[in-house]
């Protein structure tokens, strides 16, 4: 595995949101992106993975030569395994004791976030879409919500805004946005540039965010 030092992009995301986790969390990671903080977990920090189909303890992709169960899947529909004491229950029971406060953490990637807690990623205008699923209940009912995000789209539009524009997900529920430039915390006061990835400037991020953030006179390091 490379050192923290060498990790960019979305490999530093994944990194960075891993130390946010604590020993023995339910943590619940989105499609995509988030899943990849399974490879980067911090020494002596278990945590129990949920998925909102229905299990509390998926252990990532089968191993190459493992047996597929194609009954054990994540949100995504991938195939998965189970770790030992893990537990499976109906739909009805699974987003019972997320709306009841009982996941710890959950990871969601986002189209857009602002600077008011607000996400959005589920709808892309022109496509279509069945709706925001289960992230609604997971981003409302959690302990705390951390974004992964690139720090810009596509295009090179900042993804982090004053106001998003496209529909909610959730409204002021954010709590944490990790990117590959930087991190930020929402507090009462605004948006707060906690950290720095190695060689970013303050003056880059905030070129590239459309949100106004505070900047303290201290700022961490990502690594």
């Amino acid at each position: 595995m490379a050192q923290p030092t060498e990790l960019k992009g979305r490999d530093l995301i994944a990194y960075r949101t891993a130390r946010f986790f604590n020993d023995g969390d339910v943590v619940n990671l989105g499609i995509g992106m988030p899943t990849k903080c399974l490879d980067y977990l911090p020494e002596g920090i278990d945590v129990w993975v949920d998925t909102e189909n229905g299990a509390i303890g998926l252990a990532g992709p089968p191993k190459a030569g493992e047996p597929v169960d194609k009954d054990v899947c994540d949100a995504a529909g991938n195939p998965s395994t189970l770790r030992v004491g893990a537990c499976c229950f109906d739909s009805f029971t699974s987003f019972g004791y997320i709306r009841g406060g009982h996941v710890d953490i959950s990871v969601l990637g986002a189209y857009e976030v602002d600077q008011e807690g607000n996400l959005a990623n589920w709808m892309v205008p022109g496509k279509t879409a069945a709706g925001m699923g289960g992230a609604m209940d997971l981003v409302a009912g959690a302990k705390k919500v951390i974004v992964m995000t690139e720090h810009c789209d596509k295009q090179g539009n900042p993804k982090i805004l004053k106001k998003c524009k496209l529909p909610l997900t959730a409204a002021g529920e954010v709590d944490i946005i990790v990117t590959e430039l930087c991190v930020l915390e929402r507090t009462e006061e605004g948006l707060v540039l906690k950290e720095l990835a190695p060689g970013v400037t303050v003056e880059e991020v905030l070129s590239k965010t459309d949100a106004e953030l505070i900047i303290p006179e201290e700022i961490g390091s990502m690594i």
